[in-house]
């Protein structure tokens, strides 16, 4: 039984992409595209090298923007507004999704490794803008990308979030090894499940699986 699992839930965290809307919609090709022109730019690499280095800091980092920190000291910020300036036009809002975080009990969150205007930008392509609490980005946790756990500590410290009482929602498995580790209740939403012992729930569809919750 699900909703059991989630009795003592008063705190809700949710990742954006690939989470709060279906990777069919594919949003994060269009960024993974962006993302290469701006290093092959910015770098002064070939297009290949461009790409290889935004999928090798991807993996070893967490993101790629904290691989070109790291590495190339990067500026953040125009970096976050350039690979951000996605068309969203084919997004459909999703009202039954809505209705259910809606009656999630307590507090609403969504906590995101791109930057806060862009999350606010997909909330309101799929219709759940006004549903959540707060919305935090990457810069609000000093631009420290999940699956860090400084990271996770440094948005929860800022919102008062109880682990104890809290459950994430992510489709990344390892950003669910922190949440786990700091004693929340982690929800995976992939297509293909991960078997891990920091992942409690499975779920390749966010909106039934809410649906189980009321």
């Amino acid at each position: 039984m699900v909703k059991p699992a989630f009795a003592h839930v008063t705190q809700w965290v949710f990742d954006l992409d690939n989470t709060l809307y279906p990777p069919h919609m594919r949003l994060f090709d269009q960024i993974e595209v962006l993302m290469t022109d701006y290093v092959e730019r910015v770098i002064g690499v070939t297009r290949a090298e461009a790409d290889h280095l935004r999928s090798h800091y991807w993996r070893q980092y967490g993101t790629t923007l904290a691989g070109l920190m790291a590495e190339h000291d990067l500026d953040p910020d125009p970096y976050l507004h350039a690979v951000h300036q996605v068309d969203m036009s084919h997004m459909d809002p999703d009202a039954e999704l809505a209705d259910h975080i809606r009656s999630l009990p307590g507090r609403r969150i969504v906590y995101t490794n791109g930057s806060a205007p862009y999350a606010e930008r997909v909330l309101e392509a799929r219709g759940l803008n006004g549903l959540f609490d707060a919305i935090y980005g990457v810069e609000h946790a000093g631009y420290r990308p999940k699956p860090e756990q400084a990271a996770f500590e440094a948005i929860f410290a800022q919102d008062g979030i109880d682990a104890a009482q809290a459950a994430m929602f992510e489709d990344d498995p390892r950003n669910l090894a922190a949440p786990h580790a700091m004693g929340m209740r982690t929800v995976h939403v992939a297509h293909e499940p991960h078997e891990a012992d920091h992942i409690h729930h499975h779920t390749d569809d966010l909106t039934a699986f809410l649906a189980r919750l009321r």
